[in-house]
C-alpha cells in the first residue's frame, strides 16, 4: 500500500500569502508538488527556471524528493542585493564619520 504525503505549497507575495495543501504519492518531487498545487498556472510570474524553491526554508532543487508534511516555499527574486545595500550603508557611514572628524579638528 503506497503512502500518501500531505504537502503545503506556499507563495508569499508583497501583500498576501497563498498556501495550498496537496496530497501526493510517496516518492513525489518538489516539481510535482508545485504542479499539483496549481500555483504555477495561477501566478505566471513563477518561473521554474528563474525562481528558487525550498523545503522548510532550505534551498532545494526541483527533483528533491518530498516527505510527509513538507512545506514547499516559492521564493521571489530580491528587489535589492543585501550585500550591495550593506556596502552602501557602510560607505555612507564612513562619509558621515569623516565629515564629523574634520569639523572637530578645525575647532582645536
Amino acid at each position: 500500500m503506497a503512502e500518501t504525503l500531505n504537502i503545503e505549497v506556499c507563495y508569499a507575495m508583497r501583500d498576501k500569502q497563498e498556501v495550498v495543501r496537496v496530497r501526493l504519492p510517496e516518492g513525489a518531487t518538489l516539481q510535482q508538488g508545485l504542479e499539483s498545487s496549481g500555483l504555477l498556472a495561477k501566478y505566471p510570474e513563477i518561473d521554474t527556471k528563474k525562481n528558487k524553491f525550498g523545503i522548510w526554508n532550505k534551498l532545494s532543487k526541483l527533483d528533491a524528493v518530498l516527505r510527509d508534511r513538507d512545506r514547499i516555499e516559492i521564493y521571489r527574486p530580491l528587489i535589492a542585493d543585501p550585500k550591495e545595500v550593506r556596502k552602501q550603508r557602510a560607505a555612507e557611514g564612513k562619509v558621515m564619520k569623516k565629515g564629523a572628524g574634520d569639523a572637530d579638528a578645525s575647532e582645536g
